[in-house]
């Protein structure tokens, strides 16, 4: 494995093959932890690992140079997929020096009760830090995605250790972005950005501005592969995903319990089916939540349906509207559909999440009693076509 970034400064992380669950979020292609050693007069190790990876992150960092040899570890942040193992290698290498922000600091503090004994350096943007040759210099990006969070920069290489900004969880025995696909790094990515940090989009259009001044020949994210020849890529994606750009996509996504609310998603994608428009249909049971949040991402219209259970929405249905209020996506528009029998309560629960959701609001409630007649699947194609130039038109204005 090519775990260079350029001489004298090395990826030490952990592939985890096999995980498929990251807080609700679905990792089908695994993930990295990346932790990054620096050698020079000083030597700095750039984040840890998950903890109970930590043996193999100190068996990397030892194929490179003695342990006591270690000065500094930067924590970028302090969530325990990257600062899980820090106590380990400290008790490993206790002459290092921790260096982060002030608020880092207090939340590893609260994880490593054992933390009051070790060395600190509390550094601030702008702050910068020698290792000889080179010299590191730190951004502070608050709430990208924890309040503590910070990026590292190496002035001389042009290296920017990005955090969690830019990463896919994404497994892979190879660590740059030219030896992958390079469509399915962007893809996981975008699942990632999705899932992780779309309600922070206002922050990271500060954190881009703050970085668009450095000149940067490579970014290293926390997890996933590591961008050198595709940057231009990835900034592009990131300037659309921070705004939740919409393209000409109309999602129709569903619960139902005997097909009906079914019968009238599958009618109104058959009305948004056109040229120019993408037409998708998501049962919400079999996709799940990581699925569903990546593509709302770029869609412009989406409908949301339910079929009625005690009075209200189907769990999933919940369950996916809640994940998605609290990703916040930006600049969508919608309505609510469903059945119900003896007793109302799905549509409309539907519709009363997603106008606190700030949705543009098409249109009241569509809704089928029992099984949709042929009148009422005649109106849900009509909303589909309604959803698709409602789509068109709001592509034509962000253009």
């Amino acid at each position: 494995m090519n775990t260079a970034l350029c001489d004298g400064i090395d990826w030490v992380g952990y592939i985890d093959w096999t995980v498929r669950d990251f807080h609700s979020y679905v990792t089908s292609r695994g993930a990295t932890y990346n932790s990054y050693l620096i050698r020079d007069e000083k030597n700095a190790l750039i984040d840890t690992v998950k903890r109970p990876y930590a043996d193999y992150l100190l068996r990397n960092i030892a194929g490179f140079l003695p342990l006591e040899k270690l000065d500094y570890i930067v924590v970028n942040h302090a969530e325990i997929d990257h600062a899980g193992s820090l106590s380990l290698v400290v008790k490993a290498a206790p002459q290092v020096t921790l260096v982060c922000d002030a608020k880092c600091q207090n939340i590893l503090k609260a994880y490593n009760p054992e933390a009051e004994g070790w060395n600190w350096q509390i550094v601030k943007s702008g702050d910068t830090l020698s290792l000889g040759k080179r010299t590191l210099t730190f951004l502070e990006t608050p709430m990208v995605h924890w309040p503590e969070s910070m990026m590292t920069y190496v002035v001389e290489e042009k290296i920017l250790f990005s955090m969690d900004g830019f990463g896919q969880h994404y497994a892979s025995s190879n660590r740059f972005d030219d030896e992958v696909d390079v469509s399915v790094a962007l893809a996981e990515a975008k699942t990632y950005y999705a899932n992780i940090v779309m309600l922070y989009g206002k922050q990271i259009q500060k954190t881009l501005a703050a970085a668009s001044g450095l000149e940067i020949n490579m970014i290293a994210p926390a997890h996933g592969v590591i961008w050198r020849s595709h940057i231009d890529k990835i900034l592009s994606a990131y300037k659309e995903w921070v705004v939740c750009k919409s393209k000409p996509k109309v999602l129709v996504i569903y619960d139902t319990m005997w097909d009906s609310t079914k019968k009238m998603g599958e009618a109104m994608i058959d009305g948004a089916t056109r040229k120019g428009v993408e037409a998708k249909l998501i049962w919400v049971r079999a996709s799940g939540l990581t699925e569903v949040a990546t593509d709302v991402l770029d869609a412009a219209v989406v409908a949301f349906g339910s079929s009625t259970l005690n009075q209200g929405m189907m769990p999933m249905m919940g369950a996916a509207l809640t994940y998605l209020k609290g990703l916040k996506p930006m600049g969508k528009a919608g309505f609510a559909f469903g059945s119900y029998g003896w007793g109302k309560g799905g549509p409309e629960d539907v519709d009363a999440q997603l106008r606190t959701m700030n949705f543009e609001m098409l249109r009241e409630p569509l809704k089928a009693q029992w099984r949709p007649t042929p009148e009422v699947l005649e109106e849900c194609r009509a909303a589909g076509a309604m959803m698709a130039e409602k789509a068109l038109a709001m592509v034509a204005v962000q253009s």
